[in-house]
């Protein structure tokens, strides 16, 4: 899974978890601690931060600006916050961490890469 998706799936399923309050005190805290970590890195950005603030209880309507601002922001470079988001879902979702969905690592340039799920992908490079 490429960085952003990455982090996006584990806002994402943190927040699930978060707002069913099924989650124990270490998915709360890495959840949390994911969260600061990226309000850190939008914190010249006030619309980023309202981004991630309404990501985690809209995130269909709010994946894609979301997306664009981690960009934006270089999260997807960050390795603490990639990190912290394979360890969330590690946690959230074991089974499919077991299986080494979650583990991504890029060097240097990379294009046309995609992982995930039932994904197509077309590529047009110049």
């Amino acid at each position: 899974m490429e960085p952003i998706s990455l982090i996006i799936a584990a806002l994402g399923a943190g927040a699930i978890a978060a707002a069913k309050d099924t989650a124990g005190t270490a998915v709360k805290d890495a959840y949390q601690g994911l969260k600061t970590l990226i309000k850190k890195r939008f914190e010249s950005e006030p619309k980023a931060q309202m981004v991630l603030e309404e990501h985690e209880t809209d995130p269909e309507t709010y994946e894609a600006p979301l997306k664009k601002k981690l960009a934006e922001a270089g999260a997807d470079k960050d390795a603490e916050i990639i990190k912290l988001a394979q360890e969330l879902l590690k946690q959230l979702k074991p089974e499919e961490s077991a299986a080494g969905k979650y583990n991504t690592v890029f060097q240097g340039e990379v294009k046309g890469v995609q992982v995930g799920d039932s994904n197509t992908q077309t590529n047009t490079f110049s």
